[in-house]
This record gives structure tokens, C-alpha cells and sequence, in this order.
């Protein structure tokens, strides 16, 4: 580049900026709701732009600082959607020289004091435009303090000032902010304009480019009008004017070859697959940007099977749209899906791995060997369609009388032991001797098994929230208690599961069942203790000291069952001196 500026290069993205609306590509909406508000005289005094980068958010408020202070040829014009680009205001705007037309980068002036400015130059009138308008680029980078000193300016301007916003992420701006503007989002181009736009360009600057190189420098840029000129600018540089130098120079490999290679990976040619993607690789493709192709051609097969009139791509050569329309008949919706899910985590791991290679490398095998997995959705068809056959029971020891036809359990408990004993009342189903003998008998020693393993949370829960409803070996049914764990079933099957090595069927019945081991030992408690507030010396020494507490010291150690006579059911005071250890 030359020193004298007269004779500097000036790059496309700025020599072929639009200066009006006429030449603002891929925004019809927001152009004829500003050419509405101009022509009924309703220009709001703030206005935000928001969009991908590119798209011609500061242009598009040049445009307008244009319209608003153009003064028309003959110096009599008023505020316009169609500036006449000749007068000394548009010109001055054009050259960025305008005194009245102030641009500010909030990314560099972000702060307070950078605001408080604006606000005391908004007092003064303009000195030779028509309004004075302050374009803030890339607003969001504002502070909060510097939003909070703009608001009341904001809300209630002096009539000669106008604010244009641009932004590239609308949502970090304050809402307070936002409802004081409105607000017009800008889209992408969409990749045909595009193309048309770039083949004018290039014809403008005496370049001959063919269409699909074009159409890869569309593509590449997503929808943004200045990365597209930066990429012919370069193309132009590199001397590239045909699709194959667009691909090395963008690091792309052939969407044909991107198509093939995919078609290899779902038929699970994990070798050809390997050697198509390093001969990529050696052609200058990235391994990441293969990849990410890999899943956007799954994403575009998908869409070819559910709406092939929108997702026909007319960039493509006539060929490769054939063969997606044959791959998208073959392949099942469920096979794309998983393939682009994989493609996906994929492309994660490639971004963080040492080699991009490597990694693209396990993705392609990863891939391969699960093309001709069915998916869960095959599965359960088969299993529903072709039940296996049942599993034969467990080998067990002889047969033996491991719960009869009336074995069903009651807990009775005694100080700090459950006792069970068989209750008449309820019935359970035999079960085979077979798968039953090594198993615990009753339900008592279900609870001594757990307390053995020394699992407290589960015998908590066993003894507070379980009511026994029926029991036989292998086979517990029960009715939750108030407050019992929603998983209690589940943790119990799986416990007794993995200490008997046997499979065990925990189900919750809708009978009311046996109080909780807890209850009984409480009742049983309880029982005791008025018995013994009954005895005579008892109930002396209570009278004697009316703040005194009965206490129940256990006598035996921590985790031993007492072995403990029955107390008699009566009240006969020779008993109760028994019990008290007289004679």
C-alpha cells in the first residue's frame, strides 16, 4: 500500500459500502418501515440496530444520519429515506468529517465520563445539520452506570438530537434501554443474493470468478455481506477465480468428495473412510472444518427427507443434489439424527485435542462402528415382535420348606430388637424350594441381614417406613409408611440383590399392612413403661419428685438383642416386683 493515500488501496468491504437504501442488500423489511416513518414524519428519536456481524448495522445508520440532515441539491430539502449523496451534509457524513454526526465506539468508550459527554453536548443545538445524531457502535459493551446515565436522556431528548444504536448482542443490553428505542434486526443474506451481490462486485472490478467459487465464499461467510468481500478480496489477491483454489484457500474440501465420504462412514467402510479423509487432509482441508461439513451434510440429508423443496440447495452442481436426494432415501431419520449427535460431541473434542486429526480420525471410527448398530427404537421392535426365551432359575440348594402357604410375618418388637413371629391373617404364594433355600426364611432375618452388613440408612428406612403386607423368599410386598424414601423398593431390591446373589422382587401393594418395626417397638415400649408407672414403688418415687423421668438404660451391649423373658400381660404387683429385680 502506497503512503500517499490518494494512491492507497481501498478494500471492497469499503469501496462498495452502500450510501443509501437502494443499494442495502437483504433488508426489505426494516428499508420500507424507515421509508414509512420518514414519509408520515413519525422518526422516532432512538433507533437500535441488532445483527450478525456484517450485515450493515453501521451502515445502515450512516444511511439514516444521511437522510435525517440531507438538504437535497438544490439545498431545500428535508429529512429523506433517499439522501441525494451530493450536498455538503451527505458528503461531509460520507467522509465521517460531519461535526453534527458523532460515532462512538463503546468498546473502547465504555465508562461514564464517555456518556456524560454526550449528554452535555445533546444540550446544544447543532452547527450545521439538521439534527445532531450520535451513532454508539457495538452498544452493549456500555457499562451499567453508563446505560443508567443515558436513560433519562434517553426518554426525554432535546428535539434536535437522534441516537443510533448497532449491536451484536442485543441481549446484554438493559431493558430499560430498549423499551426508550425501536428496534429493527437485520438478517442474514441469504446465500443467493449473495452470490449475485459478489458476481457484481467482481464484474465491477474486471475479475472473471466462476459461480461455484462464488457460491463457496457465499457460504463460508454465513450471511455476512462484509466477511464475503474480505474473502473475494482475497480470492482476488491469491489469484484464485475457480472452485478448487476457493477450497485450499479456505482450508474446504470438495462437497462431492464431503458427500461420498459420509455415504462411506454409514456403510461402516471404516478403512476407505480413513484413507478419504487424509487424502483430504493432504489437499489442505481442516479436520475440523471436515467434520463440521460431515454434520452439516447430515443436517441437510434430514432436511432433504421432511421438506425437499426447502432444503434443495440450487448452489449445488445438479449432480450432488441427486446424489443427497439418493442418500436422504436411504438412510433412516434415526440413523441422521445420531450421526449428527455424534458429529457434534465430535467436533468438541476435536477443538481440544493435541492433533485435530487424530481426533477427526476416532470420530470416523467412532461413526463406522455404530452404522450398523439398530437404533433402541429397532431394538424394542425386535424384542416385542421375537421374546427371548426365559431364562432358566437360578441353580439352588435341596428342596426345603422355605415358607409355607401361611407365611406371611408379624413384627412384635422388645427393646431395641425386632422379634417376628407368623401372623394367620395374611397369606403369601409358595415359592420354589429350589430358588429359595439359600435365601432368608422370614422377614426377621431379612432385617438381622441388613443390620449384619451394617447398611444404617436402609435399616432406617426398612424398620420407619415399611409396612409388611406379605414376604416369602425372594419376594417382599409392602405399603410405604408417611415419610418413607420414594426409592426405598428400589434401594432394598438392589442391596438384597447383591448380598444374596439372588434376584429379588420388591412391589408396593395398596393393602393397609403391618405397622412399621418402628411402631411396634414404640408400642411395645410405651406398654412397658405404663406398667412399670403402675407398680407401687414406682409410682411412689414419681409422686415423691414430680419433675423425675423415667429412663430405660439397656443392659445388654450396643447391637446385642436382649434375651428377655416376657412380660406378663398382667397387672399382679409380685410380677411387677419381679420385673423391678425384688423378691
Amino acid at each position: 500500500m502506497a503512503d500517499d493515500d490518494s494512491g492507497a488501496y481501498e478494500v471492497l468491504a469499503r469501496k462498495y459500502r452502500p450510501q443509501d437504501f437502494d443499494a442495502l442488500i437483504g433488508q426489505e423489511a426494516m428499508v420500507r418501515v424507515l421509508r414509512n416513518a420518514f414519509s408520515s414524519g413519525r422518526i422516532h428519536h432512538a433507533y437500535v440496530l441488532t445483527g450478525v456481524r456484517g450485515v450493515g448495522k453501521t451502515t445502515t445508520a450512516r444511511i439514516v444520519a444521511k437522510g435525517l440532515n440531507c438538504i437535497g441539491a438544490d439545498g431545500t430539502g428535508g429529512p429523506t429515506v433517499e439522501p441525494c449523496g451530493t450536498c455538503e451534509n451527505c458528503t461531509a457524513i460520507a467522509e465521517g468529517r460531519h461535526v453534527d454526526v458523532i460515532e462512538l465506539d463503546a468498546a473502547s468508550h465504555t465508562g461514564i465520563d464517555d456518556v456524560r459527554e454526550i449528554i452535555e453536548g445533546a444540550k446544544y443545538r447543532p452547527a450545521i445539520g439538521r439534527y445532531k445524531v450520535y451513532i454508539i457502535d457495538e452498544t452493549h459493551m456500555l457499562s451499567k452506570n453508563a446505560f443508567n446515565g443515558l436513560l433519562k436522556t434517553l426518554e426525554e431528548p432535546p428535539a434536535h438530537v437522534k441516537f443510533l444504536f448497532a449491536t451484536t448482542e442485543i441481549r446484554k443490553m438493559p431493558v430499560t434501554v430498549l423499551s426508550r428505542c425501536q428496534r429493527f434486526d437485520l438478517r442474514r443474506v441469504e446465500p443467493d443474493r449473495l452470490i449475485a451481490h459478489l458476481a457484481g462486485v467482481a464484474e465491477a472490478e474486471g475479475v472473471e470468478i466462476e459461480g461455484e467459487a462464488l457460491s463457496l465464499i457465499a457460504r463460508a461467510a454465513e450471511g455476512s455481506v462484509r466477511d464475503s468481500l474480505s474473502l473475494l478480496d482475497q480470492a482476488i489477491a491469491d489469484g484464485g477465480k475457480d472452485a478448487a483454489s476457493i477450497r485450499t484457500m479456505l482450508g474446504l474440501a470438495d462437497r462431492s468428495r464431503v458427500i461420498e465420504l459420509f455415504a462411506m462412514v454409514m456403510r461402516g467402510e471404516a478403512a476407505a473412510a480413513l484413507v478419504e479423509l487424509r487424502d483430504q487432509y493432504r489437499s489442505g482441508a481442516d479436520p475440523e472444518v471436515t467434520l463440521n461439513d460431515l454434520a452439516e451434510t447430515a443436517h441437510w440429508l434430514s432436511t432433504l427427507k421432511v421438506a425437499p423443496d426447502i432444503a434443495d440447495d440450487p448452489s449445488l452442481p445438479a449432480e450432488t443434489r441427486e446424489r443427497g436426494r439418493e442418500l436422504a432415501g436411504q438412510l433412516p431419520m434415526r440413523v441422521l439424527a445420531r450421526s449428527w449427535q455424534m458429529l457434534l460431541k465430535a467436533l468438541e473434542e476435536t477443538r481440544s485435542a493435541p492433533s485435530p486429526l487424530m481426533a477427526a480420525e476416532m470420530s470416523i471410527i467412532r461413526l463406522c462402528a455404530v452404522s450398523d448398530l439398530p437404533t433402541p427404537g429397532d431394538l424394542i421392535r425386535k424384542l416385542e415382535s421375537d421374546p427371548p426365551a426365559s431364562a432358566a432359575p437360578p441353580p439352588g440348594g435341596p428342596s426345603g420348606g422355605g415358607g409355607g402357604a401361611t407365611g406371611a410375618l408379624r413384627v412384635a418388637t422388645r427393646s431395641a430388637a425386632p422379634q417376628v413371629a407368623v401372623d394367620p391373617h395374611i397369606e403369601t404364594p409358595p415359592a420354589p424350594a429350589a430358588e429359595t433355600a439359600a435365601l432368608p426364611q422370614d422377614f426377621e432375618a431379612v432385617v438381622a441381614l441388613i443390620r449384619e452388613k451394617r447398611d444404617g440408612i436402609l435399616l432406617h428406612d426398612v424398620e420407619t417406613g415399611l409396612r409388611l403386607i406379605s414376604y416369602m423368599p425372594g419376594r417382599i410386598e409392602f405399603r410405604p409408611a408417611a415419610g418413607a424414601p420414594e426409592h426405598l423398593a428400589g434401594t432394598l431390591s438392589e442391596r438384597l440383590r447383591h448380598w444374596t446373589g439372588s434376584r429379588w422382587t420388591i412391589s408396593i401393594g395398596d393393602d393397609a399392612g403391618l405397622p412399621t418395626i418402628a411402631e411396634t417397638r414404640a408400642e411395645a415400649s410405651h406398654s412397658l413403661d405404663q406398667r412399670v408407672r403402675k407398680h407401687p414403688l414406682v409410682a411412689a418415687a414419681l409422686a415423691a419428685f414430680p419433675d423425675g423421668e423415667l429412663l430405660s438404660i439397656p443392659l445388654n451391649p450396643v447391637g446385642v438383642a436382649p434375651d428377655m423373658p416376657d412380660v406378663p400381660p398382667d397387672d399382679d404387683d409380685d410380677d411387677e416386683m419381679d420385673l423391678l429385680g425384688e423378691n
